[in-house]
């Protein structure tokens, strides 16, 4: 089978699976109705997702970061500072969400022990979407702490979102740049000890710590969330 082909039949799963995950969440009665309802043979089904519905949410989240990536253009990120992108970048992955209740179950999910490994993935890989599409691609020491950092501060924005019924997500908006506020202060913080006397005999042996090359991805950033369908 084609990739182009395995690909138009996990969507065409994926897409049966939405009609059913808010009711029954990525789970084993979700998965098998929507390979009943997608008409894809069972064992071809099987063999595209062999964790059942945990691949369809996984697939499901690598949509969505894909969606935010297209929208990220030169132009919709001209003019903006490095803050301003990252908090745009994070605003267009919610908005992208058209029923919170899949992500709702998502999160459900990927807490779950054996699945929170695969979690982790998730949120970390899109961090270094949002990274990358901003124009941060050095593979230093910085690479991996920026993608850390705004791991968890993703993952706290989800959670904030999901249980936020104000007009327009404006509670949402309001935490998120407090959380980029308080990203900023440290940056601001590091800045001031790099310049003082102590930072300035630092330098050398921080600066060999920087040329370390970052590994793919930590173990213990926990998060998910979802996107628009197609």
């Amino acid at each position: 089978m084609s990739d182009t082909a395995h690909n138009d039949l996990k969507s065409k799963l994926l897409e049966a699976a939405e009609m059913h995950v808010p009711f029954d969440g990525w789970s084993d009665a979700s998965f098998r109705a929507a390979v009943a309802d997608s008409g894809v043979d069972p064992v071809v089904a099987k063999a595209l997702c062999p964790r059942g519905a945990v691949d369809l949410a996984v697939a499901y989240h690598k949509r969505g970061d894909s969606q935010m990536v297209a929208a990220l253009t030169d132009d919709a990120l001209a003019e903006m500072k490095i803050r301003e992108k990252i908090t745009f970048a994070v605003r267009t992955r919610l908005e992208l969400c058209p029923d919170r209740e899949i992500v709702r179950r998502g999160s459900t999910l990927f807490a779950l022990p054996q699945h929170a490994a695969t979690g982790a993935q998730l949120i970390w890989g899109t961090a270094d979407a949002i990274w990358t599409a901003i124009g941060d691609t050095p593979r230093d020491f910085n690479w991996y702490s920026k993608r850390a950092t705004l791991s968890a501060v993703y993952s706290a924005t989800v959670l904030y979102w999901l249980g936020d019924d104000s007009d327009g997500h404006a509670a949402t908006w309001a935490f998120l740049d407090r959380r980029i506020e308080n990203v900023m202060q440290f940056e601001k913080t590091k800045a001031q000890f790099n310049n003082s006397p102590m930072g300035k005999m630092m330098a050398g042996p921080l600066g060999a710590l920087s040329k370390l090359r970052a590994p793919t991805m930590p173990g213990n950033m926990p998060g998910y969330w979802g996107h628009k369908r197609s």
